[in-house]
């Protein structure tokens, strides 16, 4: 008989022992591997971050506070953003020797001009053997000035130079243009931005590309004249090269919204005959124009201004307070018979009103008759501003031109609240190009009179960046009913944007832009 031994079968636990060595440092038990050692005593044999420095130095330029991107390029970052962790990458020089695996930022004080990132990288050691390892690197933030700043602090560097002046009374509309170069950021690549004596604001540039796109700019905004000219600085007869610098002059239409003016016949023919006098409603990349007499509008391109000028026979400066005694709607059915082929405004009533000089208020009775495009805002007892023309000193060929009949005794441009009082409940600010500039009277009622301009019109508010004034909405009421008079026109707080608030002083008072912009 055939003895045959039956062995027990193994286990689950001999199985796993079975595909385990031992480590042939320290005797612990470990899958198999190269290198025959465990992870622990693997690090302290080889170490894969060796090449990789702890410590390196990254460039920061105080004056536009961008860092320096080797090899020679300047780039705006945030403090823990991805393009500063690009940059910070960059610095080291033995990354390429592992496979890096995830890299992110230890926080540090802003201040402290130390940068920490923390790095997990692969390595292959020991024939294959491929080992993960966590490590800081501390970046030290040092301060180097930018070859554009070297630029600006270099005295007439400068090769392009746009000087945009407007030849006008108001200066309304460059406040304007402050604003739209602020929201679209159109001023990154100046050198330097000056304002003139004469009113205007020049502008310096590195190169011809970024004037001629500052060129274009102002072009696609206002309508505007260009003149430009060049000088030879330098020639080189050898290479045949030359050095010039440029200058564009760009001369900014002399009319503003709220000014009164008078067209040639031929402009009023090409416009659906509207009447000669006209008022500006608002100033952009065309001229926006309406009778306030029938509400027919028009615009004025830039080239037809240009091949027509006209200029303003009355600027805001000269309006006269008025206080309506009597409004009477004009009904649709006598609408039809304005003269004038052009599209009319539907956002306006119009309407006949009785008004008296608010000077001659109680001593002359006598009121004045005109029909006004307002009739949707005034009622009996308002103050109105508005163009006596029966009073008033022109001198305009164009107007000289005109019938006695066709030049109306009075125009009323808008309603009138009061200035302090407007003043004071206004809890939102606006940022300026130019900082440290004194001020004198007109320039600062031209300023006034474009923040009223802002509350009033909804359409203009969406060009332009309004930011809270902390310090004015804390005293300012809660309620709309603790207001003196809640008719004023305001801009509410979903229109404005949260200032940047430093509490840094130095770095603050560096930002800080809350002066006016003279022009």
């Amino acid at each position: 008989m055939e003895y045959i031994s039956q062995e027990a079968a193994p286990g689950p636990s001999a199985v796993s022992m079975k595909n385990k060595i031992l480590c042939c440092e320290c005797g612990t038990p470990i899958e198999p591997n190269p290198s025959n050692m465990c992870v622990a005593c693997l690090r302290t044999h080889v170490d894969i971050t060796a090449n990789i420095p702890k410590q390196a130095i990254v460039f920061f330029c105080r004056n536009c506070e961008r860092y320096l991107n080797p090899p020679s390029e300047w780039v705006q970052c945030s403090l823990e953003s991805k393009e500063l962790l690009s940059v910070c990458l960059k610095r080291l020089k033995g990354l390429k020797e592992v496979k890096l695996v995830d890299a992110g930022f230890i926080w540090t004080e802003p201040h402290s001009k130390r940068i920490k990132v923390k790095l997990t990288v692969h390595g292959e050691v020991m024939d294959g053997c491929v080992l993960q390892q966590v490590f800081v690197v501390e970046f030290t933030v040092n301060n180097q000035m930018c070859d554009d700043c070297h630029r600006t602090e270099a005295k007439d560097f400068w090769r392009c130079l746009v000087q945009v002046r407007q030849k006008s009374i108001n200066k309304k509309t460059l406040f304007y243009l402050e604003q739209m170069i602020l929201k679209h950021k159109a001023h990154e690549n100046t050198l330097g931005i000056k304002p003139s004596p004469s009113g205007g604001l020049d502008f310096y540039y590195a190169t011809d590309a970024h004037a001629r796109k500052m060129v274009d700019f102002v072009q696609a905004v206002l309508p505007v004249k260009v003149t430009n000219s060049k000088k030879l600085i330098s020639h080189d007869i050898h290479s045949n090269s030359y050095n010039y610098k440029y200058s564009y002059a760009l001369d900014v239409v002399p009319i503003s919204k709220g000014s009164l003016v008078c067209l040639g016949k031929k402009l009023q023919t090409n416009l659906g005959h509207i009447s000669p006098i006209c008022l500006v409603t608002k100033v952009a990349n065309a001229i926006h124009l309406i009778d306030p007499r029938t509400a027919q509008m028009a615009e004025v391109q830039n080239m037809a201004f240009w091949k027509s000028p006209f200029e303003a026979i009355c600027n805001p400066k000269h309006m006269v307070e008025f206080v309506v005694m009597d409004v009477e709607i004009v009904r649709d059915n006598e609408r039809k018979n304005f003269p004038g082929q052009g599209p009319v405004s539907f956002r306006h009533v119009i309407a006949d009103v009785w008004v008296v000089k608010a000077s001659e208020l109680g001593i002359n009775e006598n009121t004045i008759h005109t029909r006004s495009h307002l009739g949707h805002l005034l009622k009996v007892g308002d103050s109105v501003l508005g163009y006596d023309l029966a009073e008033a000193n022109i001198n305009n060929g164009d107007f000289e031109k005109l019938k006695q009949d066709a030049i109306p005794e009075l125009l009323l441009v808008k309603k009138y609240y009061d200035k302090s009082q407007r003043k004071q409940s206004r809890n939102w600010k606006l940022k300026h190009l130019t900082e440290d500039v004194a001020l004198d009277t007109d320039i600062e009622a031209d300023y006034n009179e474009f923040l009223e301009d802002l509350e009033e019109d909804p359409e203009m508010r969406q060009n332009v960046n309004i930011f809270k004034d902390a310090a004015r909405q804390q005293s300012m009421p809660v309620d709309v009913n603790d207001m003196a008079d809640p008719s004023v026109p305001r801009i509410t707080l979903e229109e404005m944007l949260d200032d940047l608030v430093l509490d840094d002083v130095e770095m603050g008072d560096a930002l800080k832009n809350n002066k006016y912009l003279l022009l």
